[in-house]
């Protein structure tokens, strides 16, 4: 792959510098957004928390996700997702559909985004990607089935149910053994006024912003470790990480193991079942104080790509 010139460097870092400053000028002072879903297996699809991620692998590639989170609690959170991405025009262009609904207690989310990502070829074999991502989420609330202290509270009388825009905006950098991602994946403050009009003036929950980095190292000839991070900001809240780890074995079978700050610790099973398609499983186990009523979070990923192992990529991809 050849060196990119002078010239190209100037004016790529110029357009870096344009999205990065469109993407601040986006996201408002103090501003709140809806809740993101939160899912263990991240790093196996990056899409559901970074735009820039689609086209990546380069293939046409998609992956559904399942996730029961503290089994045995009433009302506790449950999210899926199926999402496809693929890159186009010789690699420099991603696209990305991702369909998801989440749910919690009373509340359930069903939504679509529709990614973009700019791929920027760079020195070696680094691609930067600047994604934009677009959609819309359904957002219901059944207040009336809700247990309250107070019979008959009037606040509980009307259920909730509206339609809402979303955007999320990120950039990703990745080579053969390498990859750093930044994004803010709700960029617009929305919330629900009269149980269905939309106002994008204010909001009830705080913006998230997401870096991610991780590398792979080969350990002898049948090992590959795979060490990444995941490290969640939100206003008004403690940083949280995810410090994650996966030994490979002859490219076929992984092991893993994280650890979340404050939260979880969590074991991880990845099988390449063949260059088409992989399983994973996820076991959350909460050492908080949630942990004594539940017995822990499971969670399913099944990714088939099309594509792979034909010559035109490399399989298995790392990132």
């Amino acid at each position: 792959m050849k060196r990119i010139d002078i010239f190209s460097a100037i004016k790529k870092s110029y357009l870096l510098s344009a999205f990065v400053g469109l993407c601040w000028m986006l996201v408002p002072e103090q501003t709140h957004a809806q809740q993101q879903p939160m899912y263990s297996q991240y790093m196996f699809n990056m899409m559901n928390i970074n735009p820039a991620y689609a086209g990546s692998r380069g293939v046409v590639s998609a992956t559904a996700l399942y996730r029961n989170q503290w089994v045995n609690m009433p009302g506790a959170p449950q999210t899926s997702s199926i999402s496809v991405d693929m890159s186009t025009n010789q690699n420099r262009i991603g696209l990305g559909v991702q369909l998801y609904d989440d749910k919690l207690g009373i509340e359930r989310t069903t939504g679509v985004n529709i990614s973009y990502a700019f791929r920027i070829r760079m020195s070696g074999s680094g691609t930067l990607s600047l994604g934009l991502q677009g959609g819309a989420l359904n957002y219901r609330a059944n207040f009336t089935e809700a247990r309250t202290f107070q019979p008959n509270d009037p606040a509980f009388y009307q259920n909730v149910n509206g339609i809402l825009p979303a955007a999320a905006a990120g950039i990703y950098y990745n080579s053969d053994k390498f990859y750093f991602g930044a994004s803010v994946p709700a960029l617009l403050k929305t919330k629900l006024r009269n149980g269905t009009s939309v106002d994008v003036t204010s909001g009830s929950r705080d913006m998230h912003y997401f870096v991610t980095t991780g590398t792979v190292l080969k350990l002898g000839q049948d090992f590959m470790f795979k060490p990444s991070i995941l490290m969640k900001v939100v206003s008004g809240a403690p940083v949280q990480f995810d410090l994650n780890s996966n030994l490979w074995i002859q490219n076929t079978i992984a092991f893993g193991f994280s650890y979340r700050t404050g939260d979880a610790m969590v074991g991880m099973l990845e099988w390449q079942m063949n260059p088409q398609l992989r399983f994973g499983y996820a076991y959350d186990h909460t050492f908080s104080n949630l942990g004594v009523y539940n017995r822990g979070t499971h969670e399913l990923m099944l990714r088939m790509e099309f594509g792979s192992g034909n010559g035109k990529i490399a399989s298995p991809r790392y990132f």
